[in-house]
């Protein structure tokens, strides 16, 4: 549908223009929805990971122009890009803790729609391609930090060149394709996946994965590419020591997306099962859970089975996390005793998890349900009470003003902290910019919304003159 430009003017008449222009394209075939007011962002996660998406591939596209993918180089360029190029260090930061929060977000928006039933609203294919999205989405956070060929990537490399190789029958050729023959040009072939082979599945998965109505909250992006910002402001990415065949290698883990498998491989059991079978039984138990799920109710506290496996799933989790960061404190042990993990005892407690945190997540399940009908028979027969905290329309505007005075004072600060070289306060006061903003266009929402609930009086009408009475006649004129 053209909409006429007659009716609009400057600015407004262009942008109308282009959306009109795109309405019948498959850009515009996904239909985005701008709320009105606050909207939980537990609902968009999906849509705040695709945000994340594109800041990496803007960030990574910048980081792309100064990068050496060669063997001995690379360390090197990050390096480059790190201390010399200007704002490489704040576009570094940018890309690795997005990265880090993009895999975040993907695991918090399975976990969620996981608990709230979503797959059962006939999701089953969202469902499947979203859980191979998220695998995928940790394969290029891997393939990403590889290539800086950091003592903390040498060691990540080797655990993947070993498990791919455990595989029976293609495990090595599975090797050769990723890691080349001597491992000459590996980092170009991770590179390859990484920028390229990577990001185009992990858009034709997004493709089938994404729904047709997307929610599209501005205050929660800004939120979210601030609290990136900022942290990478107050958390800078280390850049690691450079890897040296002649130099012993110190203790590192890897990132912590990939330290529960860490923890396995340390029990120096099988490494095909530990690495590759019980991880990809985890994955494929996770698909599956839409064909397995009979429950009729979305509420997790309907489905307690479920629920219950999904909180003992997590508890694993979180468990072997942090079994793979913890090293033995002692040492005067040799480095391979300070890494080894008791096989026994580790498969102990990961076997006692499953009856203990199953049956203690189940029961607790089961009295939230009775607390919540005992709390809905209460509220129904109890007053209805509500103290709601309304601000004025003034008071509305003297916070916008506040924080448009706040706005302007920390971009006169980032440019000057900018200027100096404090490049860490820099990009933290970015971070806040765009976390104030946030908050100021969320405020200026709820101002537009509060005015809407104003009542407007109605305008009085004028009264119709009265008739004369036959008494009160005026008396004729003289002639």
């Amino acid at each position: 549908m053209v909409v006429s430009l007659k009716r609009r003017n400057g600015l407004v008449d262009f942008f109308y223009w282009i959306w009109d222009g795109l309405e019948r394209t498959v850009f515009i075939g996904t239909k985005f929805s701008f709320p009105a007011r606050f909207v939980s962002p537990f609902g968009f996660l999906g849509m705040l990971t695709f945000v994340i998406f594109i800041i990496l591939g803007i960030s990574g596209a910048l980081l792309m122009f100064y990068y050496q993918p060669i063997l001995d180089r690379a360390w090197d360029s990050v390096e480059k890009i790190n201390d010399t190029v200007p704002y490489g260090f704040m576009i570094r930061n940018i890309h690795y803790h997005a990265s880090n929060a993009m895999v975040l977000l993907a695991v918090l928006h399975m976990y969620y729609q996981y608990f709230s039933g979503r797959y059962k609203i006939r999701n089953e294919i969202i469902w499947v391609t979203g859980v191979v999205l998220g695998t995928v989405t940790i394969l290029e956070a891997f393939t990403g930090y590889d290539i800086i060929f950091s003592e903390r990537a040498e060691l990540a490399i080797s655990i993947a060149a070993s498990l791919t190789n455990s595989m029976p029958v293609v495990g090595p050729t599975i090797r050769d394709a990723m890691f080349g023959s001597g491992f000459a040009d590996f980092i170009l072939r991770f590179y390859t996946m990484h920028v390229f082979l990577l990001p185009i599945v992990m858009l034709g998965l997004m493709a089938v994965h994404m729904p047709r109505f997307l929610v599209f909250d501005v205050p929660m992006v800004m939120a979210i590419s601030g609290a990136i910002f900022l942290t990478g402001g107050v958390f800078p990415v280390d850049l690691g020591s450079k890897f040296e065949p002649t130099v012993p290698p110190g203790i590192t883990v890897p990132e912590w997306y990939l330290t529960g498998i860490y923890a396995f491989l340390r029990t120096q059991y099988d490494k095909f099962v530990t690495g590759v079978l019980w991880p990809g039984i985890f994955i494929v138990a996770i698909a599956m859970t839409p064909f397995i799920d009979r429950y009729k109710k979305f509420s997790w506290k309907d489905r307690p089975l479920v629920t219950a496996f999904g909180i003992t799933g997590i508890t694993q989790v979180m468990v072997t996390t942090y079994w793979g960061f913890y090293i033995t404190p002692d040492i005067t042990k040799p480095l391979v005793a300070r890494l080894v993990i008791d096989p026994i005892f580790f498969y102990l407690i990961m076997l006692l998890l499953v009856p203990i945190g199953f049956g203690f997540s189940y029961m607790m399940i089961l009295l939230a349900k009775e607390s919540e009908r005992k709390a809905k028979l209460a509220a129904s027969k109890g007053p209805h009470k509500s103290a709601p905290i309304n601000l004025s329309g003034k008071w509305i505007n003297w916070l916008i003003i506040g924080l448009l005075a706040f706005q302007v004072y920390l971009n006169i600060a980032a440019y000057n902290a900018a200027l100096s070289g404090m490049k860490n306060f820099a990009l933290f006061l970015t971070g806040l910019i765009l976390m104030v903003f946030a908050g100021l266009f969320h405020l200026y929402r709820h101002g537009l919304n509060e005015a809407k609930k104003i009542p407007v009086p109605p305008q009085a009408e004028p009264e119709a003159p009265k008739p004369l009475d036959s008494k009160e006649q005026p008396a004729s004129l003289p002639s």
